[in-house]
């Protein structure tokens, strides 16, 4: 309400970084957040409601994949999105590259499309969590954001008010993700489950690799695409295989299946049989957007240039800095810098190689789409110091590193 001064706030979460915070004390916090500010009430959806969040990465658009499996398993998703800001569009953006498709759904829409299809996807009323709002923009001032207890409150007050019975997260380690490490990302994902289990929503957390991007992918409406094919059976092993992952333990959580292996298994068939791809097509059409695009991904919004960025040497791709390739997308204008900024749908960057994958001279890496000349340009230059290629292959891919539940943290 503004009735507690800007300096006494500051004092507080300098008080939390320097001294940390117990279980409790996060609990706390988080549930004062929450209580801020408005919180969903999907009490009329029927069944157990289930909603994903990921700490976000470069190409991650599992999100457009998972939702219309899980909900082609007859499972209900009501998930409510914030925007991207970043190295690419957050959901809603990649959605919105989608002609006329609408994430602003009144409350009364969202729960009657959920209740019909099992399926919506839409913005985050302006209302909610206005705290963490608050007491986040002072954390960038007084270099206090990097706090574990800080970090999970703010993304669970977030996620908590949207009102699902179960959650799963997704957090990301690597170079493209906020978590840097293995045991901080380990130690993020338990605060975070242990606030979910709290606050009495079941929550397990898995923990996944963003040291490269996930799938070829890289930009909103490029995303879009891959999530299609993906979909229909044809997408990347990787995103394929996490989809499959956070989606098993969805369908858990939702009391659909009684293992994790059942709930690929079903997971799989609706891929198989096509029913993922006519949910997806289904939620689209609700929402408002051009199914012709959906049905030939050429309709989409496509780049006037493409350039290709081509290897100088045979070998074995040893790096492809997800972070940096990020920056690179943003350049292109897939991304925002800015609230402000206006996000070209067409732009961003489509793999041809992954880490470890072989690969001879004068072979292209990437496919760099854009409008600008000068922009495709200094994105090309900044590949060079990006992509590494080394003579011999020295590792092993490694996608998921482990999960959290109420029980603790297991690695794999």
């Amino acid at each position: 309400n503004g009735d507690i001064p800007e300096y006494q706030a500051s004092a507080l979460l300098m008080a939390i970084f320097f001294k940390k915070m117990n279980k409790d004390e996060t609990l706390n916090l988080t549930k004062a957040m929450l209580e801020s500010g408005e919180q969903i009430d999907l009490s009329s959806i029927d069944g157990i409601k289930v909603d994903k969040h990921s700490t976000g990465g470069v190409g991650d658009k599992t999100t457009l994949v998972l939702a219309p499996m899980v909900a082609a398993c007859g499972l209900p998703v009501a998930k409510m999105s914030g925007r991207g800001l970043g190295h690419t569009g957050g959901t809603l953006d990649k959605l919105e590259s989608i002609e006329n498709f609408s994430i602003n759904l009144t409350k009364e829409e969202f729960i009657e499309n959920v209740n019909n299809i099992k399926v919506a996807v839409a913005g985050q009323t302006a209302n909610i969590a206005p705290a963490d709002k608050k007491l986040y923009s002072l954390r960038d001032v007084t270099a206090t954001v990097d706090n574990i207890s800080l970090i999970a409150s703010s993304i669970m007050s977030k996620k908590l008010a949207s009102g699902s019975d179960a959650i799963v997260l997704d957090v990301k380690i690597g170079s493209g993700a906020f978590m840097k490490d293995l045991d901080s990302a380990f130690e993020l994902a338990k605060e975070m489950v242990d606030i979910g289990n709290g606050m009495k929503r079941n929550t397990i957390a898995i923990i996944s690799d963003m040291d490269e991007p996930l799938g070829y992918a890289i930009g909103n409406a490029l995303e879009v695409k891959e999530s299609i094919e993906t979909l229909k059976g044809n997408g990347p092993e990787d995103l394929l295989e996490l989809t499959l992952s956070l989606g098993s333990r969805l369908l858990l959580l939702g009391k659909k299946v009684e293992t994790i292996e059942k709930g690929r298994e079903m997971l799989k068939k609706v891929i198989d049989n096509g029913d993922a791809f006519e949910k997806f097509k289904e939620f689209i059409k609700t929402q408002g957007g051009n199914i012709e695009q959906i049905e030939n991904t050429e309709l989409l919004p496509k780049a006037e240039k493409i350039v290709d960025f081509k290897a100088k040497k045979n070998g074995y791709i040893s790096e492809i800095n997800a972070e940096e390739i990020g920056r690179c997308a943003l350049i292109l204008g897939a991304g925002r810098k800015t609230i402000e900024s206006k996000i070209d749908m067409s732009a961003g960057i489509v793999l041809s190689k992954k880490k470890y994958d072989k690969v001879k001279k004068g072979e292209t890496i990437a496919s760099l789409h854009g409008n600008n000349d000068k922009k495709l340009n200094e994105a090309i230059n900044r590949m060079e110091k990006i992509i590494k290629i080394s003579e011999n292959n020295i590792g092993k891919k490694q996608l998921i590193y482990g999960m959290v539940d109420k029980d603790g943290i297991k690695k794999i």
